[in-house]
């Protein structure tokens, strides 16, 4: 790669506020930005306008130039044939809608809660499940806030609350922090979970503030990455996890699986390996959630079946991924058996 790249030049002593809020959002910016032609703009003009642009400077700089094909460029990169109806894929895949029995909760299983935090993201993939998500009924306000509080003790089987969104990290520390609070007063609450892709694509927003506050709270903390090929584990990411690694903080990666990105097997390893090694363990790997617009990264179930299979021959039980698929109205995600190779 040339030194002088326009995105090396890039300064990122910024705060991760700063780079969320200089995220490339129009087609021909990043185009400019990636040295790719600008004939792919016309294409990428609707898709953008009807599920928005966004790639932060952090992620920007883990895709490779001039190469259309990136794995990492293709996650972002609105494409003309989003905006195929094809049937089977709908703007509620998992009927979450017929789950979310007040404004920002969504209860599907048994025990466990999930908080929508925020409606925004760093970064807007291209296959998101909750594209066509109708964020703007689930605002968690004050009011809305004490609801969720009541709702939960009126349901002393939930253990656990899960923060998601949107992403829960595009929301300051200081709110997040006094959510934390609140939540520590309910007896019944033994755990919370963050899932999160904003540190993959700022990494700066690992801060030492949340941090601190996870690691001392009396809920054991989860955060659950979300990395889809190992070019996303990139030097700044590996800095800014350090000290989560060392707290007591439980790391967990999930993955998509995607076709045309992450749909080889010596892919799918490598990246088990690379989390592993920054102390994060591989936890899911999914299905693609059949959301309108999502298509073209859909796997069929017997090749998923068959790399997780190779997988599961080359590296230890504890850095396979479990198979997964969500259906609406099933108690639990659905996992599938890896199909085994024969052994040589």
């Amino acid at each position: 790669m040339q030194t002088d790249s326009p995105i090396e030049t890039v300064q990122l002593d910024k705060s991760w506020q700063q780079l969320l809020s200089e995220a490339v959002s129009e087609p021909e910016q990043l185009l400019q930005r990636l040295q790719l032609p600008g004939s792919m703009q016309a294409s990428m003009q609707a898709a953008s306008e009807n599920f928005a642009l966004r790639v932060p400077e952090p992620f920007l700089k883990l895709i490779e130039p001039g190469n259309p094909q990136d794995p990492l460029l293709l996650q972002v990169l609105p494409q003309a044939r989003e905006l195929d109806q094809l049937p089977g894929y709908v703007a509620d895949p998992l009927a979450e809608q017929s789950s979310n029995p007040d404004a920002g909760i969504i209860h599907k299983y048994h025990g466990r809660l999930l908080l929508v935090i925020s409606g925004g993201c760093a970064i807007n993939c291209r296959y998101c499940f909750r594209r066509h998500f109708p964020y703007q009924d689930n605002q968690l306000s004050g009011t809305q806030w004490q609801a969720v509080l009541d709702y939960l003790n009126e349901h002393p089987e939930v253990e656990e609350v899960i923060f998601s969104g949107g992403d829960p990290l595009a929301t300051p520390d200081s709110r997040l922090i006094r959510l934390i609070d609140d939540l520590e007063q309910l007896p019944q609450l033994k755990r919370v979970r963050i899932h999160t892709r904003l540190p993959v694509a700022i990494p700066q927003r690992l801060t030492d503030a949340l941090r601190q506050r996870l690691s001392r709270s009396r809920l054991q903390a989860v955060m659950v990455l979300h990395l889809n090929h190992p070019n996303e584990i990139g030097d700044e990411l590996k800095h800014w996890l350090q000290p989560w690694r060392q707290s007591n903080i439980t790391l967990l990666n999930q993955s998509v699986l995607l076709e045309g990105i992450n749909d080889r097997a010596e892919v799918l390893i490598e990246l088990s390996e690379r989390l592993f090694a920054e102390g994060i363990l591989p936890y899911y790997v999914h299905l693609l959630d059949p959301v309108a617009g999502a298509a073209h990264f859909d796997m069929d179930e017997q090749k998923a079946r068959q790399l997780v299979g190779a997988m599961a021959a080359k590296l230890p039980g504890y850095m396979v991924p479990k198979l997964t698929r969500e259906q609406p109205g099933v108690s639990a995600k659905v996992q599938l058996s890896p199909d085994l190779p024969d052994k040589s």
